[in-house]
């Protein structure tokens, strides 16, 4: 597989854009509902983009990367807000991708437009298009710490997925190519991929389920630069509802875990919404483990039980202490949160829900995406709003938090 002490996680109209971040600090250490929160920990909240009459989204359907310099890119949807279509308040047809790249460990941002970057595809939102072609030729490094590399998709169910890469930080991408279906329903993906070497990379996928619906998680690699992919295995067995998003990390030489956005209740797709017999509804976040490199996966307990309604997509770190951090947003259209474990035992077993952030935002949230500073701190981003709060505007926009993990031990 490579050279095993080299193993890399992914880093899963320019304007500068200064935010004014500000602190979070509760009176208490313990809610109402006994969920303990950041408390004096010095937790900071700041805003990475925010326009007034337009919608910033989903940070975790593009990606994140960091670099030893305290550079960060992130990638995220925007387009014209528009209060009458409902949940998502994102016109039809203005959806376009975006940058935002920090300098200095996330606290200023300038804002890149994907397009103009050479991403000439638009997914799912299909304004701008372009020629998508096979690779011909194998990506030359993949552990060149300029190497970054993203997923895109046509659809949310059956794909199918394109890729594009970056050899210099994302300040141009090459693309789009032809992602496989792997014998699959279809392959509709968001970004989770580890480096494990020159040419040996592993993509962990959503793919269509037997009804070609959205979704399945399936492991896969490629071993010669991209050019020819192999499907390892799924992981887990198909769902009624779904298992989609995982967000994953290589934990040892033959050791992988993944944690999972899974909805355990039907979505009746001809009717538009879920299906009304179900009563048990949790939107937990799963979790795999496996010992032999992804040819067979072990399920461990869930990490989050409930993510409220909706769900959430989760940020899967390690961190320098050896420590699993898993950030989450709890979705409720009475006011989200954003929350965070740790684990000490590699996932195995998680410690109390920490709340780092609960003003009121409706359940039009989250998508979180997180990654570790030089420094040691934590920055989870993710997209945000007030809707709920008196006078405040109704306009989704990206937001981060800053925070120390060492504070919990």
């Amino acid at each position: 597989m490579g050279d095993p002490d080299v193993i890399f996680k992914k880093r899963h109209v320019t304007v500068l854009f200064m935010v004014a971040a500000f602190s979070f600090i509760p009176l208490s250490c313990k809610n109402d509902m006994g969920v303990d929160t950041a408390c004096d920990k010095g937790v900071e909240h700041g805003i990475i983009y925010y326009e007034e009459g337009r919608y910033a989204g989903w940070p975790a359907n593009n990606g994140i990367w960091s670099w030893d310099n305290n550079e960060i890119l992130v990638g995220f949807a925007e387009g014209e807000h528009d209060a009458s279509r409902g949940f998502h308040t994102l016109k039809a047809g203005t959806s376009s991708s975006k940058y935002a790249r920090s300098m200095d460990g996330g606290i200023t941002w300038t804002i890149e437009d994907a397009f103009e970057r050479g991403q000439i595809t638009e997914g799912t939102s299909g304004e701008k298009s372009g020629h998508i072609t096979r690779l011909t030729e194998s990506i030359d490094d993949f552990t060149d710490p300029g190497f970054i590399f993203t997923f895109r998709r046509h659809n949310s169910h059956y794909g199918p997925s394109y890729f594009y890469y970056s050899i210099n930080r994302g300040e141009r991408w090459i693309g789009p190519y032809e992602f496989p279906d792997l014998g699959t329903p279809g392959v509709a993906t968001r970004t989770d991929y580890i480096v494990d070497g020159k040419q040996r990379l592993s993509a962990f996928l959503t793919v269509g389920k037997s009804n070609r619906r959205e979704g399945r998680v399936a492991y896969a690699r490629t071993d010669d630069g991209a050019l020819n992919w192999e499907l390892v295995s799924y992981v887990g067995p198909e769902p009624a509802g779904f298992d989609i998003m995982p967000s994953s990390l290589r934990l040892s030489p033959t050791e992988l875990i993944t944690t999972i956005r899974t909805r355990n209740h039907v979505y009746d797709y001809s009717l538009g919404h879920l299906d009304p017999t179900v009563t048990d509804i949790r939107d937990p976040i799963t979790a795999y483990i496996s010992d032999n490199n992804g040819e067979s996966w072990e399920q461990l307990r869930d990490p989050v039980a409930c993510t409220g309604y909706g769900g959430s997509p989760s940020a899967l770190v390690k961190l320098d202490d050896g420590r699993l951090a898993l950030g989450y947003i709890y979705r409720s259209a009475h006011g989200s949160r954003v929350n965070v474990k740790f684990s000490s035992d590699n996932g195995r077993t998680w410690g109390c829900e920490i709340m780092l952030r609960e003003d009121g935002a409706n359940r039009d949230t989250g998508y979180p995406v997180m990654v570790q500073r030089p420094d040691g701190k934590l920055i989870m981003i993710y997209y945000w709003n007030n809707a709920l709060q008196e006078g405040a505007t109704p306009y989704r926009y990206l937001a981060y938090t800053i925070f120390d993990p060492g504070r919990w031990q």
